[in-house]
Order: structure tokens, then sequence, then C-alpha cells
């Protein structure tokens, strides 16, 4: 893992919602699930979508351009139509601050 940036402060994503951040030029969705912080790459794989933008159930995020599904814990895949998952990035809480490692 490569150095830790501060992307947001806890009370910027709240429970069961996602931010979208930027780690160094890198778009990357940041989620909260029930208080724990997860940070994967905010480009589906199939065309594109926001992936902050989707709807979050659990660790499931689902892509809201054409439904795509992806496990906010890991980045894989879960759901057609994107064949391939997407980065996962460290998280790390310093108090009130969400960091996220870079690649």
């Amino acid at each position: 893992m490569g150095q830790l940036i501060k992307v947001a402060g806890t009370k910027d994503v709240p429970p069961g919602t996602a931010k979208a951040v930027d780690v160094e030029g890198r778009a990357v969705a940041l989620f909260n699930v029930d208080g724990t912080f997860y940070a994967i790459a905010d480009t589906c794989t199939h065309r594109g979508g926001p992936l902050s933008e989707g709807a979050v159930e659990g660790t499931v995020v689902t892509c809201p351009w054409h439904g795509a599904t992806f496990d906010v814990t890991t980045g894989n895949v879960l759901g057609p139509p994107a064949a391939e998952g997407v980065a996962h990035y460290n998280v790390q809480v310093d108090g009130n601050d969400i960091k996220v490692g870079t690649p």
C-alpha cells in the first residue's frame, strides 16, 4: 500500500451511503456500511457508470446505469452486465478522518 490520503470526514458519509472522492487523480467510491468504511474504484467496468451514485444494500452496490452489481468490500463483480471487478483500496479511520491508501 502507498501512503494514506485524507479524503473525507466520517460525518460526510453517513451509514448506508456513498461519496465520490479523488485519490491522487483516481475516482474512488467511498462507502459506509454500518460504520465500516470501504473504498473501490468509482467507475463501473461495463460502461463507466459512477458506482458512488448507485443504490447500496448491505455490502452490494448497483451501478445506476445498467444494473451491474459489485461487492463494496472487495470490488468483485457480483452480477452482469459487468464482467470484471473494480480496484479495491485500503481505508483507515483516524479520529474523524477517513484516509484511503494510494495504489
